[in-house]
């Protein structure tokens, strides 16, 4: 896979969020999610090698950014989120794109405490749309708890 992953993701997009109240729990039904909007400027850096993107909530007064680097020799990217909330970066996640155009990328973190394996997937990847999700681990990758969906529509001029 090229350096390019992440060269589609450039520009500001309106984004539709849409999250677990309680990211560990597994209880089906609307009542267990919340939607919120945010707004996304994304640029691309290092001919296509890396790419950032800084993220508002504006109906939830946080922010984020995240930075996405290409390593050459692993043909992996890694992501790296930090939270206005915390004022921290998390561990990274690491993967690539398939020849389907999906990307899948896995890392460890906790959350609440807890030991996690975190996968995001990037797809439904066009000129002017993506899809993002996380989804937490807490037997090892065994079964995976979907906790975060973002599906982004680009502003146009």
């Amino acid at each position: 896979m090229t350096n390019n992953g992440f060269a589609f993701f450039t520009g500001t997009y309106d984004v539709a969020n849409r999250w677990r109240k309680d990211f560990l729990d597994p209880t089906e039904g609307d009542d267990r999610w919340e939607e919120f909007p945010g707004v996304t400027r994304a640029s691309s850096h290092f001919d296509g090698a890396a790419s950032f993107d800084e993220i508002e909530f504006p109906t939830k007064g946080f922010a984020g950014l995240t930075l996405r680097l290409f390593d050459p020799a692993t043909e992996q990217w890694s992501l790296y989120w930090g939270s206005k909330r915390t004022g921290t970066l998390f561990p990274p996640v690491t993967g690539s794109f398939g020849e389907d155009g999906t990307g899948v990328f896995h890392g460890d973190d906790e959350h609440d405490g807890r030991k996690v394996k975190v996968r995001f997937i990037w797809s439904g990847i066009t000129a002017d749309r993506a899809h993002w999700e996380q989804a937490f681990s807490l037997d090892d990758g065994q079964t995976w708890l979907t906790n975060w969906h973002m599906d982004m529509t680009r502003r146009t001029a």
